[in-house]
This record gives structure tokens, sequence and C-alpha cells, in this order.
């Protein structure tokens, strides 16, 4: 018999109290999701349909205090297709613990998400890549040396020690190039180092993860991605390059750059996500899906 915890019956009640609001607040809820990274938030706009509802009214949701990620949950319809937006994620750096930062995984799994897009921007460690390009995940290395499933978690949500292999589905990733070049944009295939931050990255902390073979760097995304694979999602991830990261780069390195680079890429970004969700559509509807 499994004992559950009195940590375990708190973290599951207070799902619980969330989901109920989400429900509530967003029926019917899509079975696809995208996380919007920083400057990219502007993407709801292009939803038809849209119905929102701000993450201070869903108990116990961590607050978004970083420009660029106003905390918003948003269903609506992408070229006829639902789809749930969360335009403004939670980062470690803002004081928040791992597991916190994965609550709103955990509260699309419940709801019943199945899907997950999740996009970021990054700075670039391949001299290969420039700014205003794009690059599908295929694999991460976590140096925030941190885990949203550390202690206890109720047995239902998942295994206790889940497979990481294919975190970044490796359908999904083909999608995504194959998206990619339809568009005519430069859509690479590489590895997300993540880290805590806030400060960006030293010249010689660069050279290091070159060296492990990290291809983009950025702050979120990895407890993300760990907690929808612990849950069962099927995740496409996707960064766009913002900057060269610090000692690629001469120029200093600053967020307004970041966000700026969002808006730039805004209506490319957009078009890029647009025929991937109608692929991803596609594909689940073929035969044997």
């Amino acid at each position: 018999m499994i004992r559950t915890t009195q940590r375990e019956l708190i973290h599951e009640n207070r799902l619980q109290e969330a989901v109920e609001v989400v429900k509530t607040r967003l029926d019917p809820i899509p079975t696809t999701a995208v996380i919007l990274g920083s400057g990219l938030a502007g993407f709801v706009d292009t939803l038809e349909k849209r119905i929102s509802l701000s993450t201070g009214d869903i108990p116990h949701y961590p607050a978004s205090t970083v420009e660029g990620h106003p905390g918003r949950w948003v269903v609506g319809r992408c070229e006829g297709l639902p789809l749930l937006v969360m335009q403004g994620r939670i980062h470690g750096y803002e004081g928040y613990r791992h597991d916190q930062i994965a609550f709103p995984i955990h509260i699309m799994a419940e709801v019943g998400v199945r899907t997950l897009v999740i996009t970021n921007a990054a700075g670039a460690i391949n001299r290969f890549y420039k700014p205003g390009d794009f690059m599908v995940i295929v694999d991460h290395i976590n140096l925030t040396f941190d885990n949203p499933l550390f202690g206890p978690r109720p047995a239902r949500m998942g295994p206790r020690f889940p497979d990481m292999i294919y975190a970044y589905d490796p359908e999904y990733v083909e999608i995504a190039l194959e998206a990619g070049r339809e568009t005519g944009l430069m859509v690479h295939k590489g590895v997300y180092l993540g880290v805590k931050g806030p400060s960006y990255e030293t010249a010689a902390e660069i050279r290091m993860a070159e060296r492990i073979g990290a291809d983009a760097v950025g702050m979120s995304t990895v407890p993300e991605v760990i907690a929808a694979a612990f849950r069962g999602m099927r995740v496409l991830g996707i960064s766009y390059i913002s900057n060269m990261a610090t000692g690629i780069s001469a120029a200093p390195l600053s967020h307004d750059e970041v966000t700026e680079m969002g808006r730039r890429i805004r209506d490319a970004f957009a078009g890029l996500l647009k025929r991937i969700l109608r692929r991803l559509a596609d594909h689940s509807q073929s035969p044997g899906k």
C-alpha cells in the first residue's frame, strides 16, 4: 500500500483548486498548449475567438514578474485549431522553486493537455547560428542543478524515475524542421543548455558549454520539459536566437535586446508556429496515431 504524505496532500489539494478555476473559466480546454518565451507574447493577438484568464485568478499560481511575460492563459483558435496559450512563464531567478515553475504543467496535464509546444529566447553558443534564427530543441543539458520532481509527488502523476531520452519528441522535431524548410526560415536543430540566471553567462562558462555540446543557452524550459515528460506529454521545443552568447559577441548583453529581437521576429515566428501546429494536427489525425 502506497502511503500518501502530508506534503503530497497539500500539493494535490492546491493543484485541484487551480484546476477547478481553469476548467470553469476556459472550458472547453484544447489538448494542445503553447508556452510563449520572452518577447513572443504578441502571438496571442493572432488567435481568433480568444478567452483569457489572468494567472492572478488561478489559486496558488506563481506570479510572473519579468517584462515581456504577462501572466495570462488564453484559449483561442489558430487557423481553426483550438489552442491553449500560456502568455508569460515563471523563472527560477524570480525566486521560485522548480516545483513551482512546473505547477502550470501539472495544471495542463490535469485538464487534458497532451501536446506541449515550448518556446524560448536563447543565446547562441553554436557559431553557425545568428540572431533571428530558430532552433528546434533535440535535447537539453540541465545546469540549473535542480529538478521539479525532487521531493514527494503523488504516485498517480507519473513514474518516480521518468526516462528523459525522448523528452523532446523525435517525430515533432522532424515536423518542425520540415515546416521550417517550407517557410524558408533558418531553422537549426540543437541542444539547449538550461541555467539559473539571472546574470548572463561568463565567456569562460560559454567556452565550457561549447565543449560539452550545447548549441544555445537560456534560463527557462528545462523544468517545464522535465515535468511534461513526467506527465506523459509529447513536447516540441523551439528557441529563437535572440543574441550571440558572451565571448562570441563583443557587445554587452541585455534583456532589452532579447525582447526587441522577439518583436522583430514576431511575424516570422507566428508563421512558423502556425505551420507547425497545422502539421501536428494533421499528424495526430493520421491513421494509427
